[in-house]
């Protein structure tokens, strides 16, 4: 479905939002209370009521991010001075604020935790930009790896991210207030992909982090044959055959991120390896998953911009035995698959056998 045009995101679906929110908060006790009803006809411990509960709060965390910012935007004279950097630093402020509150709500209604099991010491540490690239891994993944960004490592996110997002009424005004680019395969308009790319990392400053997802979508074994054969019909069988050896990754489209290195040859770059979220990409991902604990593990390597090297093929390899390095680490990490519906009580009795 395509994206409506922004005048009907920004007076319609945004107010809507905000709208529903209300109601649905104010007649919150029938749908727990429905959905109380409805829990024992559906395998899993509460599952129905959580998912109702967890939809109500992010609806609600929409709506209240969405009152802020425009609070923000009279504030700023009616939009006048949005671009002003006290401006932009109240947005990045807002990011975190709402990013620590979304990923409560995570910890709170999924059981969700984080465990950062490496992280290089130059990372956390001001004074340089950085390229961030990490596997794409659905929305979860993404929401905690910009929350570690902001408000543990006091970076400021520049993010490449797909147009579909902006769906999202409080993504899609938020982001577009700060220096991210809204990518749409395809659509590029004058200007290719890379340049658009090369344009949004110029001019990062010290506390700046640049964040790219080189795979483009989300892992699959359809479109990791469809990669894989792209690669062989474009005569790049080297880059094919390092693909095949992936069995958790796409291979990485380098085009994007070689544009933000050239645009910003002081960046150091951070390579982020994670799982645990997998499998929860879309609604029904999170109703087959839920009630379930989750356990987000992530890794953070760091590369100092002189250790990056100068040449495209050089570069290529550098990129696939960096991919290759995080595919054995998901390996290592990833969880024991769990059958989807089989219900908590039924497992947890089978663990006390």
């Amino acid at each position: 479905m395509p994206l409506p045009p922004i005048w009907v995101r920004r007076l319609v679906i945004a107010p809507a939002v905000v709208v529903l929110a209300i109601a649905l908060l104010t007649t919150l006790p029938i749908w727990l209370v429905l959905a109380l009803l409805a829990s024992p006809m559906v395998p899993g411990h509460l599952r129905v009521p959580r998912l109702v509960l967890l939809a109500v709060l992010y609806l609600l965390w929409d709506a209240m991010a969405l009152v802020v910012l425009a609070a923000l935007w009279v504030a700023s004279g009616f939009g006048f001075k949005i671009r002003s950097p006290r401006f932009q630093r109240a947005h990045y402020v807002v990011t975190g604020r709402f990013l620590a509150l979304l990923f409560w709500i995570a910890k709170w209604a999924l059981h969700l935790t984080v465990d950062v099991v490496g992280t290089d010491p130059d990372t956390a540490l001001p004074g340089r930009p950085e390229i961030v690239v990490s596997r794409h891994a659905g929305p979860g993944d993404s929401f905690v790896l910009i929350h570690a960004l902001t408000n543990w490592f006091q970076r400021e996110p520049r993010i490449v991210l797909k147009a579909t997002l902006q769906w999202d009424p409080a993504v899609d005004v938020l982001l577009n207030r700060l220096p991210n680019r809204f990518i749409s395969p395809g659509r590029t308009g004058t200007s290719t992909l890379e340049q658009q790319i090369g344009e949004t990392a110029t001019g990062l400053d010290d506390n700046d982090a640049f964040v790219i997802f080189p795979e483009g979508g989300n892992f699959t074994p359809r479109r990791r044959t469809s990669a894989i054969a792209r690669l062989k019909a474009r005569g790049l069988a080297d880059a094919a055959e390092r693909a095949e050896n992936l069995r958790h990754l796409l291979p990485p489209k380098p085009g994007g991120l070689f544009a933000a290195i050239d645009a910003a040859p002081d960046a150091g770059v951070v390579f982020v390896a994670h799982t645990g979220l997998d499998r929860m990409v879309t609604v029904t991902d999170v109703w087959q998953e839920l009630p379930m604990d989750k356990r987000l593990v992530m890794k953070f390597w760091s590369v100092p911009p002189d250790e990056i090297p100068a040449g495209e093929e050089e570069r290529v390899a550098w990129l696939y035995d960096w991919w290759a390095r995080i595919d054995s680490w998901i390996e290592e990490h990833h969880p024991a698959f769990r059958p989807l519906s089989t219900d908590w009580t039924a497992r947890r009795s089978a663990a006390d056998v």
